[in-house]
């Protein structure tokens, strides 16, 4: 059953309001009214609002977006709500890729921190998946996915060690996600890498919908897991490593914006999250940047601090309204491959079996009738029996 648009209106009312903000606050103070004539002007507010805010505003749009997509992917992908890129060792791959050349006092262009965040994402990701079997368990991969983060962080604090006063600042700053003094420049430079992530995005949405149904219904398809969850890997890695070269590891954006997206449309399918969770993404880091501004003015503090402060315990709470509630009597729900369902997922209901049915496995329910192997069932006391078939024997 389709939602009303009232959650859309409201999330379109929450950005505009943030967009607004974002171009109208801050010093100097520019009011809603007049922010069609400062756009482009000479003076002192046309230069902030055109070179400084609304880049700013543009970057946390496509951040968010990147962001969020690039989550949906890797839940979709893996089968798992809680695969994000900071549980898989994708985001501080990425971010020690950037910092380790900072720290050795490496002169590397910037057109090259990308490619070096690319770098260090692949490595954390493919780690991560070699090491849990490619995904074949969805809690080896969480657990895989820690160990390997931690690894990486262990790397960067290491690194903070190494560093001295003024880098040590840059890289603390930089972890933490942050927007400030980001340009027209930085907004380009995200450009190619989302021409080249769109496309494949598109190309990888039919698989990520077979990915849902289970291992086995996949292959059965013609769906090769392995080499399909790789390919989910490296576009989530070609989303994420350019922002985290740009903003740092905004936290927490991958697993938020997901949910949400769910939650605006729980009977959708993975091309319809992809789209509300990549706006709803964008939507977070603007409005996250809201408070990064303006709640310490003058000084400014990490988007990444307000995302992951809102981000996790809202997530959580999603995520617990978005299960079925545990101890219905009388059924049971798995899903087709036998696991519990994941979010979004036809669930199959387990009940009792039905006398002269036979099971999945083959074998009959009936007490003491033959199974499809040849050995026959063990008998069974009246405790087994349902009570329809004990009364009908009483009369």
């Amino acid at each position: 059953m389709r939602r009303p648009p009232v959650a859309l209106l409201c999330l379109g009312a929450v950005a505009l309001v943030s967009a607004v903000c974002a171009l109208s606050l801050g010093t100097p103070y520019v009011p809603p009214a007049r922010l069609p004539a400062t756009l482009g002007s000479d003076g002192l507010a046309g230069l902030v609002v055109t070179e400084l805010r609304l880049p700013r505003m543009v970057l946390a749009l496509l951040a968010g977006a990147c962001l969020g997509a690039a989550g949906l992917v890797l839940q979709e992908a893996l089968r798992n709500p809680l695969a994000v890129p900071e549980m898989l060792g994708v985001s501080s791959g990425a971010a020690l890729g950037v910092a380790a050349p900072l720290v050795l006092a490496l002169s590397v262009p910037l057109g090259l921190q990308p490619f070096l965040a690319l770098a260090g994402a692949a490595l954390g990701g493919l780690l991560t998946l070699v090491a849990a079997g490619f995904g074949r368990s969805p809690s080896a991969v969480l657990l895989t996915g820690a160990a390997v983060a931690a690894a990486l962080q262990a790397g960067l604090l290491v690194l903070m060690v190494m560093a001295d006063q003024l880098d040590l600042q840059l890289i603390y700053r930089y972890l933490l996600g942050s927007l400030s003094a980001r340009t027209w420049d930085d907004v380009t430079g995200l450009l190619p890498w989302l021409a080249v992530a769109v496309p494949a995005l598109v190309l990888c949405v039919p698989v990520l919908g077979v990915l849902r149904l289970g291992d086995d219904d996949a292959r059965a398809l013609g769906v090769r897991v392995e080499r399909a969850r790789v390919a989910a890997l490296g576009i989530a890695v070609v989303l994420i490593a350019p922002v985290v070269a740009v903003c740092g590891p905004v936290a927490w954006v991958g697993f938020l914006a997901p949910h949400l997206a769910r939650r605006l449309r729980p009977d959708g399918g993975a091309a319809g999250w992809l789209v509300r969770s990549a706006v709803c993404g964008a939507i977070v880091v603007l409005c996250a940047d809201q408070p990064a501004r303006l709640a310490l003015a003058p000084v400014e503090t990490p988007v990444g601090a307000w995302t992951a402060l809102v981000g996790v315990p809202v997530g959580v709470m999603l995520l617990k309204r978005g299960r079925r509630p545990a101890g219905d009597p009388g059924t049971e729900t798995r899903s087709a491959s036998g696991s519990s369902p994941e979010p979004g997922t036809a669930a199959v209901p387990v009940g009792p079996p039905v006398p002269g049915s036979r099971s999945v496995s083959g074998s009959s329910p009936v007490p003491g009738g033959p199974s499809v192997s040849g050995i026959p069932s063990a008998p069974r006391g009246p405790q087994d029996v349902p009570g329809a078939v004990l009364r009908k024997a009483e009369r």
